[in-house]
């Protein structure tokens, strides 16, 4: 048995893991590279693999470094099914379609505003999204369910909750080889214990042969959730008192609908003023409403916070939903004091490069940073102060007031995941991906006391194993 690690390995995006077994390709996740614009446009042109080899797609959540070149490989020639939970599927579907939208008119507004020797093309169309949404499989799952899925006489597989966000799963892998039976587990991205909406993550209770392991925060901790929501607490204060703006670049799915929740619950609490609140994102729109209809994946916390009171979590009085392109343009008129949300959460595409562009040089505004920013990306220069910073092919200095409040973030933090550890029996291999190369080998190292019977590595990009 061979594993290959084709993406999110020493990074954070593009997650691509590949297990092959007896002549059968099981590929686990297909995500869209992000970073650096011709890094990424040139490893997203071309998929590390043919298309037609790989048998079967097990999807670990929607998030667009993990779903995003599932059209890429279904128009590369892939014939088979996209296993995922049942929520993925709505969400994964979303995610595709906004991303070749997004796609179509980036690669429209470049065409027109600047003079290239080619015309670019973008990745994938909305045809190519609707090819690629036929061959998702859902798999419904419950929490502590014992039921696998059979995809040949010798492989098997299960999900587990990874509360990363709506639907993300862990995936339980058994491969027959012969008389032997391999046991491989991969995280996908595993969420914190203890945040709002979700449940904590679900242990693993097999014995594991090899466990991939997500390693984004490996080495470093969040700080406490309360202190968190005290300094959102204090840029909305200095948002009125300067009567500004607060721009916020989000993840459409997971991060939007936490900031949402905490937001509604601090205005219910009066903790802060009904402060105007604008989601600029129509497919922020769209995954709020598949949110509200799995309502039964919300944790206990929810149900008192809201549903005991009968209210809906993502809805309240201040809370505007921003759908067409001619609402969107009209924020850029608007006094403060007001928020926007909008997305991509690493600032790489969407309308949130427009409020960038119209305001990250106004120094009475706030660039609030709520997730991890990849390396290269537009929201990474940003919070590290590179200024100039360059939107749409023209330079803007960076002026406003810019936040990091990490812990927002739906990633397990290094105790998260030394905790998460600790709930399973020891694997005998952990591969430590989607984490750059510094927080991963700190975690490594970490691990490798911790574990020292265990095999810990940190595989490259193209690295595989044999186990």
């Amino acid at each position: 048995m061979k594993i290959t690690f084709y993406g999110a390995a020493q990074n954070v995006t593009g997650s691509k893991h590949l297990i092959e077994t007896g002549g059968y390709r099981l590929l686990l996740d297909c995500g869209m590279h992000q970073g650096r614009r011709s890094e990424a446009n040139k490893l997203n042109r071309q998929l590390p693999f043919r298309g037609d080899l790989i048998d079967t797609v097990i999807l670990s959540h929607g998030h667009l470094d993990h779903c995003g070149m599932i059209p890429a490989l279904v128009n590369d020639g892939f014939k088979g099914r996209v296993y995922c939970a049942s929520a993925t599927a709505e969400v994964a579907a979303s995610i595709m379609r906004d991303s070749a939208m997004i796609q179509e008119q980036d690669t429209a507004y470049f065409n027109r505003h600047h003079k290239l020797s080619e015309w670019i093309e973008p990745l994938y169309t909305m045809y190519d999204v609707d090819q690629a949404t036929g061959r998702l499989e859902s798999i419904p799952y419950f929490r502590n369910s014992k039921e696998w899925t059979t995809l040949t006489d010798s492989i098997r597989f299960k999900f587990l909750d990874a509360g990363h966000i709506l639907g993300s799963a862990i995936t339980v892998i058994e491969i027959k080889e012969g008389s032997n039976v391999k046991t491989i587990a991969f995280t996908g991205d595993l969420g914190q214990a203890g945040v709002p909406i979700l449940f904590s993550p679900e242990p693993i209770k097999e014995q594991l042969d090899a466990l991939l392991l997500e390693s984004t925060y490996g080495d470093r901790n969040h700080k406490p959730l309360g202190v968190a929501v005290e300094e959102l607490i204090g840029v909305v204060e200095q948002a009125i008192k300067d009567k500004s703006k607060i721009i916020v670049p989000a993840f459409s799915l997971g991060r939007t609908q936490e900031l949402i929740y905490i937001l509604h619950k601090l205005t219910d609490e009066k903790k802060i003023p009904r402060l105007p609140i604008y989601i600029d994102s129509p497919l922020a729109v769209t995954l709020t409403d598949i949110f509200s209809k799995y309502s039964h994946d919300f944790d206990h916390e929810t149900w008192q916070d809201f549903g005991s009171r009968s209210e809906k979590p993502f809805a309240f009085r201040n809370l505007h939903y921003v759908r067409s392109v001619e609402e969107s343009k009209s924020l850029n008129d608007m006094k403060g004091p007001l928020m926007i949300i909008a997305a991509s959460g690493m600032a790489e595409g969407g309308r949130i490069l427009h409020h960038l562009k119209n305001n990250i040089s106004d120094p009475t505004v706030t660039v609030l940073v709520t997730g991890y920013q990849a390396q290269s990306t537009l929201g990474r220069r940003i919070q590290d102060g590179n200024s100039p910073v360059r939107i749409y092919g023209e330079e803007y200095t960076i002026r406003a007031r810019v936040l990091t409040l990490n812990e927002f973030s739906a990633h397990a933090d290094q105790a998260g995941l030394l905790q998460y550890l600790s709930g399973i029996k020891s694997p005998k291999n952990i591969f430590l991906v989607h984490g750059e190369v510094g927080p991963a080998q700190v975690f490594r190292d970490i691990l490798k006391k911790k574990y020292p019977g265990t095999n810990t590595v940190v595989p490259a990009s193209g690295q595989h194993v044999e186990l």
